[in-house]
């Protein structure tokens, strides 16, 4: 007899429908076909063992199992309980009438529990989208599923459950999520909170204006001058997430495993990859392409700490992703194509020693040392980032005060107001949500400049030597601090506030 059970794979954070098809014939033997990897094909051992430990058994025939498309790579152990089930179907150990409605993944224990499987949410938006009445996975995953609407999620914790579904129709017990109210609710008071900074008003302004218009920023200052703890804190400040872009986040984070009984991702990711990273883990990819840290923290922050000390080929990879947006890793037989719209928060020392042009300083670096240090960022790299700040160090007297500075609740309110004037400026534009994305033709729109902040631009650039390209970042900055203080037009305040975030561009800033 043959059956047909539906599963599905997941490519980049898509899903593709796979049909298992089980034939039981005449004979003995079992081949399992359609370019299944290792866990696959090993997973007859489970399936048996699970079956057995249940009142059930393989049968001792030919069994031919077929998983279409069969010129496509299948990998991992989800496919467990679909296999199981078509077994048990095309032997009449079980009715099979009704298995084709349903969309069903799982990986099996050996006494017939069900272990966690990933990219659920990918793969219940397909089934919504084919139109399966139903889709039965594990219990783990059955929150992660339950997002998608119009679409019964039976979570499950053994294969009996299953097998009586089908069998006895004893109900399973659906999942049923309000997928708004849940968002909302989450949306609460963040872990680490800007009022813990003491002193750094400055270098609060400038997270403020990064958060605001989405711009990378690279902090440099010597050690123990609050680098990472002030890093830690943007995602505090950052608008909330929309749902789509919740969705968007928790898609990418489902296809890698780590939304083990969660619902739907409210807070913002930050990424902090330590400095020995490989660019594939970065960027993604590997034999079977998964996304990397820069998907991983899509539509959040990445957070590079003690940027040099990264391989040099690491970052440059970055390039790319960091202007488009998106990043492509090609295969031989298939293409992906993974969202990374991040915001890069980088850090670093002036210098190998840690500090530089402190008297009371441990240890001081040679200009050469200090030089052959800077040149492992690439001038490409720097030129992606658009505020550069030194931070120094805090001094006593504001370390023991008492007073409390300003919440993270009160900044991410003028940051949320800032990006609604932005999201209506570029209303009309596809991928354009806020002021860091602009292109050159936008900056041109969008950045006017009267004859006086014209003057002051050119005076600045020929004064303190700034590089080209730091032209167009300076207006993108300045148009962010516009819109912070609810003003139309660009003037002399905000263009001279924004040339001080240049500071690497500025020739000699060592001296």
């Amino acid at each position: 007899m043959l059956v047909k059970v539906f599963g599905s794979a997941v490519f980049g954070v898509e899903a593709t429908t796979i049909t298992v098809e089980v034939n039981i014939d005449k004979g003995i033997g079992y081949h399992l076909v359609g370019l299944p990897d290792n866990a696959i094909k090993e997973s007859n051992y489970r399936i048996a063992a699970a079956l057995q430990n249940n009142g059930y058994k393989i049968p001792g025939k030919k069994i031919t199992i077929n998983m279409a498309p069969a010129d496509l790579r299948k990998e991992g152990s989800a496919y467990d309980l679909t296999l199981a089930l078509g077994i048990l179907a095309a032997s009449n150990q079980i009715k099979s009438e009704e298995i084709e409605q349903y969309l069903i993944m799982g990986e099996l224990s050996l006494d017939g529990s069900l272990q966690p499987i990933k990219g659920a949410l990918p793969i219940a938006i397909k089934a919504k989208e084919e139109g399966y009445k139903g889709f039965i996975l594990p219990k783990q995953n059955a929150k992660e599923a339950a997002i998608v609407s119009d679409l019964d999620v039976y979570g499950v914790e053994n294969i009996k459950e299953v097998i009586d579904f089908f069998d006895i129709q004893k109900p399973l017990e659906q999942t049923i999520i309000d997928t708004r109210a849940e968002f909302y609710k989450s949306l609460d008071f963040p872990e680490f909170d800007f009022s813990d900074v003491k002193g750094q008003e400055s270098i609060k302004r400038c997270m403020e204006i990064a958060a605001a218009g989405g711009h990378n920023i690279i902090l440099i200052g010597p050690p123990g001058a609050g680098k990472t703890m002030l890093a830690k804190r943007l995602p505090s400040i950052l608008p909330p997430m929309t749902l789509h872009e919740a969705l968007e986040t928790t898609k990418i984070h489902s296809v890698v495993g780590k939304i083990k009984n969660m619902g739907l991702m409210s807070q913002r990711p930050f990424r902090s990859p330590h400095h020995t990273i490989s660019d594939v883990a970065l960027v993604g990819g590997g034999a079977y392409p998964q996304p990397g840290e820069i998907s991983l923290s899509h539509n959040g922050v990445l957070f590079l700490d003690e940027l040099p000390e990264f391989k040099r080929g690491v970052l440059e990879v970055m390039r790319q992703p960091l202007e488009d947006r998106e990043v492509t890793i090609s295969r031989a037989r298939f293409t992906v194509t993974y969202p990374s719209s991040f915001m890069l928060v980088a850090s670093m020392n002036p210098s190998p020693g840690g500090y530089f042009n402190d008297p009371d300083a441990p240890v001081t670096s040679s200009p050469a040392e200090m030089q052959r240090y800077l040149s492992k960022i690439s001038g490409p790299l720097l030129d992606r980032i658009d505020i550069h700040i030194e931070v120094t160090p805090v001094p006593f007297d504001k370390l023991s005060e008492e007073r409390k500075g300003e919440s993270s609740v009160e900044i991410r309110k003028r940051v949320t107001a800032a990006r609604e004037i932005q999201t209506k400026r570029f209303m009309e534009l596809e991928n354009v949500h806020y002021n860091a994305q602009m292109n050159t033709k936008q900056i041109r729109e969008h950045c006017k400049l009267d004859e006086a902040s014209k003057e002051l631009l050119k005076n600045a650039m020929e004064r303190l030597n700034l590089s080209a390209r730091a032209y167009d970042r300076i207006l993108k900055v300045a148009r962010t601090i516009c819109d912070l203080v609810g003003e139309k037009e660009l003037n002399g305040n905000h263009i001279s506030e924004a040339i001080q975030y240049r500071s690497l561009d500025r020739e000699g800033w060592l001296g």
